[in-house]
């Protein structure tokens, strides 16, 4: 049975929203997404698209303090189903929610290094228990979430900055983010606790469920099964290398012990997620882009679909990867393009797939997706603060997973006990308005077909609104 929020939850999301609204100075809005930790892209000259309420090219600076908070709210009404599962998506309506808030504090112990460290609390109340879709309706939302306030760690880590050659540029300043001048050649260490899109996939236009895009196939590479806790982060080291217009990220992070758990294995030699990151800044008809390929190797105690399957058979019960789960593989990739066509507008588009051959371990239960979409601007409005985007995804299941479904098989995410395979097709939109200073106010639309990869269910529609503050 769902727990409705308590009094004093719905107290304390209102003096949330009343605190939003009366604590920030006016400060100039970004629409770039500079991942928390990911050493930023060089600008010399900084179009409007890169600006935001925490870009200050010049100032030098060896203490940092940032502050965020999001309340997420999603409505979901009934929707059509000619049968249910454990793990489907519930046919009644319901209403879901998340309210984060993060201390980003830095400091630069001597000249390159960057300490910063994340204290962050969650409370949280899931749609369908967080069931029924491959592509989730609110990247804000975890694996453990829960009504009451959680109170955890989200980030410790190390930068140390390592100057080669080459023209020299500044970096802006952001949360987790010093600026400084840096060399267009050098490299860079990060070691410690933080989410792997941190460094990897720093798409400027679908990156941060806080500010842009919320579905979880469009923040990130939906078959980009990355090495994470259920709270989406981990522990381990990038060594990124930066050349004029090309760049190269590689990194190995640990693994939770057990399929989408809390507690990490620091068993590196054994267990672990490896990444390589290749990107490439362009201009094209006078505007800047970037083109990314990206490819993971996973390693770790996981249960493979076609042996769920001959278990089951050989025995005479359902299949579940829990019965089968030994060491083993995962590979993929993803491909990534986004391009500013404008002052004010942008695009972007991503394809990923890996094997499909084992569970999904740590993130999404996608394994084949096609992303595009884009952002522009309220200039043309007369809202240069304000910003709509608008996304299509298609996402798939390898034929071991469908199988696995069809008998029966349950993931951590989905499983209707039967399955009439399809596509499923999702369409984001999203307004978010600068209401005043750091607060923005969004609204936020999402139509699934095929929830789950079921045509015998749906579709599903999910309303939002979002209430985001930083400082």
């Amino acid at each position: 049975m769902r727990t409705k929020p308590t009094g004093a939850t719905k107290i304390c999301l209102c003096a949330f929203v009343i605190f939003q609204a009366s604590v920030l100075p006016a400060i100039a809005r970004t629409e770039e997404a500079v991942a928390p930790t990911q050493s930023a892209d060089v600008v010399a000259s900084p179009s409007p698209l890169l600006k935001g309420p925490f870009y200050n090219p010049l100032k030098i600076e060896n203490w940092q303090a940032n502050f965020q908070s999001t309340y997420i709210w999603q409505k979901k009404p009934s929707l059509h189903a000619v049968y249910s599962g454990e793990n489907s998506l519930i046919t009644a309506p319901e209403t879901g929610y998340t309210l984060t808030a993060t201390l980003m504090l830095g400091y630069r112990p001597w000249i390159g290094g960057e300490i910063f460290v994340n204290p962050e609390i969650i409370q949280s109340e899931e749609l369908s228990n967080l069931h029924g879709l491959g592509g989730l309706s609110n990247g804000e939302n975890q694996k453990s979430g829960d009504p009451k306030a959680k109170l955890y760690r989200a980030r410790l880590f190390l930068r140390q900055t390592i100057p080669i050659g080459g023209d020299s540029s500044a970096v802006v300043s952001v949360p987790n983010q010093f600026s400084s001048s840096v060399a267009r050649r050098r490299l860079v260490v990060t070691i410690g606790n933080m989410a792997i899109t941190d460094i990897f996939d720093g798409n400027a236009f679908s990156h941060d469920p806080r500010t842009q895009f919320m579905n979880w196939a469009l923040w990130t590479y939906g078959a980009f099964d990355y090495a994470a806790d259920l709270r989406g982060y981990t522990w381990g080291g990038a060594l990124e290398y930066t050349h004029d217009n090309w760049a190269f990220r590689l990194g190995r992070f640990a693994q939770p012990k057990e399929s989408n758990g809390l507690s990490l294995d620091f068993n590196l030699t054994a267990h672990y997620g490896d990444n390589l990151e290749i990107q490439h800044d362009h201009v094209l008809l006078g505007r800047p882009g970037k083109v990314r390929v990206l490819g993971f190797h996973n390693r770790a105690k996981m249960g493979s679909f076609r042996d769920a399957l001959a278990y089951a058979q050989a025995n005479g019960s359902a299949p579940t990867v829990a019965d089968v789960r030994k060491t083993q593989s995962k590979l993929g990739f993803g491909v990534g393009l986004e391009q500013s066509i404008s002052r004010d507008a942008g695009l972007f588009v991503r394809f990923s797939f890996n094997d499909g051959q084992t569970e999904t371990y740590a993130y999404a239960e996608i394994e084949r997706s096609l992303a595009f979409g884009g952002t522009v601007r309220g200039r043309l409005w007369l809202r240069p603060d304000d910003t709509f985007g608008l996304a299509l995804v298609g996402n798939g299941l390898s034929a071991a997973h469908r199988d696995y479904l069809r008998a029966g098989g349950l993931g951590f995410f989905i499983g209707d006990g039967q399955l009439n395979y399809g596509i499923e097709q999702i369409a984001e939109a999203f307004y978010a308005a600068r209401v005043f200073g750091g607060l923005w106010f969004s609204l936020d639309g999402q139509y699934v077909v095929n929830p789950a990869y079921n045509k015998d269910r749906g579709p599903a529609k999910i309303l939002g609104f979002r209430s985001h503050v930083e400082f």
